[in-house]
């Protein structure tokens, strides 16, 4: 849970956002006292600085936070929590200079830099705590938070501990602390209700596939979310070798990022009719994995030849997209760590996605830069639709070439939906180095974005 709000109180102290562009005209306006122990200190009020400065009996009297400058706050995301970080134990009020709008990130990156994975180890906590500036909603801002928390807690858990049991139970967990509805279709029963490619990618672990479908909301859009769900990816037959293969307690990151994101929905109380698809699987190896050269056949009836086990979070989304477009939403969402390709096309800050809907775009990408949360927009190219068509099926899931592995990826997903409007991410899911409120691990992409968007969406 992420930490509350102060409470404020004679021990909070002021908290002052200086700039380094007006840190002069500051420091002439105090006592000279506090002039020189600004100056003595070495405080630039460069970007992430945090300095104490004490009263006249030597007990604190306020503290500063570099603001930095235009240009180096437009390299950097969360700049109040790159200081609050470095602040001692306290209560502090925000003063002066935080922009009014800009106040809903910079006190939201302040709560995501008290993250800590304490599962297995235990963590010292952030000791500086934030009194609320007036005007803000607060309850919005910890749910935020705390989807994201949910969304980290679950990339960040390895394997052993979040199979596709223990991604059911977490989903299953959300629900009921929402009510919301939840059904699980486990095993041979997938099978037995035409979801062939989740049972096919699955069979070959020891814990069993599984289709998680939660529902929630009564009134508003009907707003289906499918998240991948991958719990473990080995590359199957075709396997990975040992580097590639570290991070793949991550490859649910998807899941992970939708169930964070209906908490967010769920906890605001947002107006939709929502519906969550996780087709939760692990790709293992044993005598009856799936092979290179099968040729399975759909939810949909599309046959997909397997030409490569490793590109299996395809084959359960198209049966999960399958099966959303069948109650004919409003808007269908798939959210998954998906490809290679999209990684080196953009690095591990920025989401991409596919949408066809200018209009959609144009709203989403405002709320991204709102929200602080960045994305780009990838082109569904449709004379690639060639490189996924094989000789002898439908459908190839990993065109040979290694060109536009991104976009081939959308394009068979794509095909796997009908007439509703549809947005795919392919997102990274992880942080590979800490940075102001997004510590080194699993993180959420896009769903504060989306979050904003789709709330609008209910609204109007």
């Amino acid at each position: 849970m992420p930490p509350a709000f102060a409470v404020p109180d004679d021990t909070t102290l002021p908290l002052h956002l200086i700039g380094q562009d007006d840190l002069t005209a500051w420091t002439a306006d105090q006592p000279s006292s506090v002039a020189a122990w600004v100056g003595a200190s070495g405080f630039t009020a460069a970007l992430g600085q945090a300095l104490l400065v004490p009263g006249e009996t030597g007990a604190p009297l306020m503290a500063l936070a570099g603001f930095g400058t235009a240009e180096t706050r437009s390299r950097a995301r969360f700049h109040l929590a790159a200081a609050a970080a470095k602040l001692p134990k306290g209560s502090y009020a925000v003063a002066s200079g935080l922009p009014a709008d800009q106040a809903e990130v910079e006190v939201l990156g302040w709560l995501l830099a008290g993250y800590r994975f304490t599962r297995y180890k235990s963590a010292k906590p952030m000791g500086a705590r934030l009194v609320a500036p007036e005007g803000l909603d607060t309850a919005r801002l910890l749910a935020l938070a705390e989807g994201e928390y949910l969304t980290r807690d679950l990339i960040n858990t390895p394997a052993s501990d979040m199979g596709p049991p223990d991604l059911e139970q977490a989903a299953r967990d959300l629900a009921a602390k929402h009510g919301a509805r939840i059904e699980v279709i486990t095993g041979e029963a997938l099978l037995e209700r035409n979801f062939p490619m989740v049972h096919t990618v699955g069979r070959a672990a020891d814990r069993a596939p599984r289709l998680i479908d939660m529902t929630w909301g009564e009134t508003g859009p009907h707003i289906t979310l499918v998240g991948k769900g991958v719990c473990f990816d080995t590359g199957g037959l075709n396997l990975k070798p040992g580097e590639s293969m570290g991070l793949m307690k991550k490859d649910m990151g998807g899941a992970a990022n939708v169930l964070g994101l209906a908490h967010m929905l769920m906890a605001t109380g947002v107006a939709l009719r929502l519906r969550v698809l996780i087709p939760a699987v692990e790709n293992a190896v044993s005598g009856n994995a799936f092979r290179p050269g099968d040729i399975l056949t759909s939810r949909k009836g599309l046959t997909v030849e397997i030409n490569n086990t490793d590109a299996e979070g395809r084959l359960v989304l198209a049966d999960a997209l399958a099966y959303a477009q069948e109650a004919d939403p409003d808007l269908i969402v798939s959210m998954a760590t998906l490809t290679g390709a999209a990684r080196v096309a953009v690095g591990p800050d920025l989401a991409p996605y596919y949408s066809d809907d200018a209009g959609f775009c144009a709203d989403f990408e405002a709320a991204a830069l709102a929200q602080a949360d960045p994305v780009w927009r990838m082109p569904f190219h449709t004379p690639y639709e060639a490189m996924i068509e094989p000789a002898i099926a439908d459908l190839d899931n990993a065109p040979k070439g290694g060109f536009a592995g991104s976009i081939t990826a959308a394009l068979f997903l794509r095909r796997f939906v009908g007439t509703s409007p549809y947005v795919h991410f392919d997102i990274y899911g992880w942080q590979p180095a800490d940075a102001p409120a997004r510590p080194k691990g699993g993180v959420g992409q896009a769903t504060r974005a989306l979050y904003a968007m789709l709330g609008d969406k209910a609204q109007s």
